[in-house]
């Protein structure tokens, strides 16, 4: 299988961990035969932190910062398993060589900055482990900011004095900052005060489907115009309201309108496969090359190329070396 997709995000780490799995037996969206067979270039694999009821509703009683650390010792060990199909990659550089050695490639990145808990020492501890992106936040207020709300005065409030520091020190160290699940007025705030690309990794346009998750056409707009990506997210509820099953029309509608709104370049792929409860129609990442082809058939392969995995590379590239 051709090497063809970048899948920005998934929340495959948290699944193995909660059911005790590996790469090899893991039942969800994605496993290596999966990724292998779908023609994965490269998989982030978020490490998500659960907290306050989530926590407890997956029976998470240790630190954030403490799961974090189990997260990232899952995917060292699972990435060092299996070195002639997959392979970690902390650079542009790294995804090059390892396609051009036949390797998936596999990046660590975080899903909710709490447990970073105002300690920039922890930031670096991220970057020395491998992370290279971390999406600010998650559902709720943490030390950086404020997540996505119904509540439009809660959706206007934006970053924390420390999530100002810490959107510097990412962009010094030469982490990706990812808006998905952030406040409109943190989108903002990040938009005025980064000096490097920064993208949506797991969100889809809110003009097609009415969610505080999804980004607004001039948060598209400022997106491209920044140079950053939005990963096109499959969860159904995303992509048209109280949809229970997701059809691949409806992954093509969204990249067809921010391509429209914020060019063909910002375009990507985030998945958050196993982090959605709904049905789709390509199953698994088996069935991703079937959407690669509907990709080229709409938008042609040039433009296709860029979306599956051109254009994150070239932010990659800008952004972490």
């Amino acid at each position: 299988m051709v090497q063809r997709f970048i899948d920005l995000h998934c929340d495959t780490l948290l699944r193995m961990q909660q059911e005790n799995q590996t790469l090899e037996n893991a039942a969800g969206h994605i496993s290596l035969d999966k990724l292998c067979e779908g023609g994965a270039m490269l998989q982030c694999f978020a490490a998500f932190i659960p907290s306050y009821k989530t926590a407890e509703a997956y029976g998470i009683t240790e630190s954030g910062w403490d799961y974090f650390q189990r997260l990232a010792a899952l995917f060292r060990k699972e990435t060092e398993k299996y070195p002639d199909k997959l392979a970690p990659v902390r650079s542009a550089a790294d995804i090059e060589e390892n396609r051009d050695h036949g390797l998936v490639s596999a990046m660590l990145t975080v899903e909710d900055g709490a447990c970073i808990e105002g300690d920039l020492n922890r930031l670096r501890s991220m970057y020395a482990l491998g992370v290279r992106l971390i999406t600010l936040t998650w559902y709720y207020e943490n030390c950086i900011g404020f997540p996505n709300s119904p509540d439009p005065d809660l959706h206007r409030m934006g970053l924390k004095e420390f999530g100002f520091e810490t959107l510097a020190e990412m962009e010094k160290l030469g982490m990706l900052v990812d808006v998905s699940h952030l406040s409109e007025g943190g989108f903002w705030d990040v938009a005025r005060e980064s000096k490097k690309p920064f993208v949506a990794s797991h969100s889809c346009a809110r003009a097609l489907c009415e969610h505080s998750r999804n980004l607004t056409d001039a948060q598209l707009r400022t997106l491209g115009d920044r140079g950053g990506i939005c990963g096109v997210n499959f969860y159904s509820r995303f992509l048209r309201p109280d949809a229970g099953h997701t059809e691949n029309a409806d992954i093509l509608r969204h990249m067809e309108y921010i391509a429209d709104h914020a060019g063909i370049e910002a375009v990507a792929l985030g998945s958050d496969f196993d982090g959605i409860d709904c049905t789709l129609e390509m199953k698994d990442y088996r069935g991703m090359p079937h959407l690669g082809d509907m990709i080229a058939d709409r938008f042609g392969s040039a433009a296709a190329e860029k979306i599956c995995h051109d254009n994150a590379l070239r932010v990659f590239a800008e952004v972490i070396g």
